[in-house]
């Protein structure tokens, strides 16, 4: 796989300024550190992976935020109220 260069970060933001090319993959870095996925193809650590994703195109200052929306488990949901009435009861007793 070629390597990937700030340079083609840059292109794909469309922004000069390395500042908010920092600021963009440092968000997406925290993203996938509370577990989101990574788009790119690659095996690589997950600072270059997040550049990948932007020299890409996939990530950008418009579509940042969408990938914070994590669609919930119902499984999780529905047994949420079942535990809390066995610690109640529990704590009743």
């Amino acid at each position: 796989m070629a390597r990937i260069t700030v340079e083609d970060c840059l292109t794909k933001v469309g922004n000069e300024n390395r500042f908010s090319l920092i600021h963009l993959a440092v968000a997406r870095v925290r993203q996938h550190r509370d577990g989101l996925p990574i788009i790119a193809k690659g095996k690589n650590k997950e600072n270059v992976m997040t550049l990948r994703e932007i020299a890409s195109g996939a990530v950008n200052f418009d579509n940042i935020h969408d990938f914070n929306i994590m669609p919930e488990e119902p499984e999780e949901a529905e047994n949420a109220p079942e535990q809390s009435e066995n610690q109640e009861v529990a704590a009743s007793s």
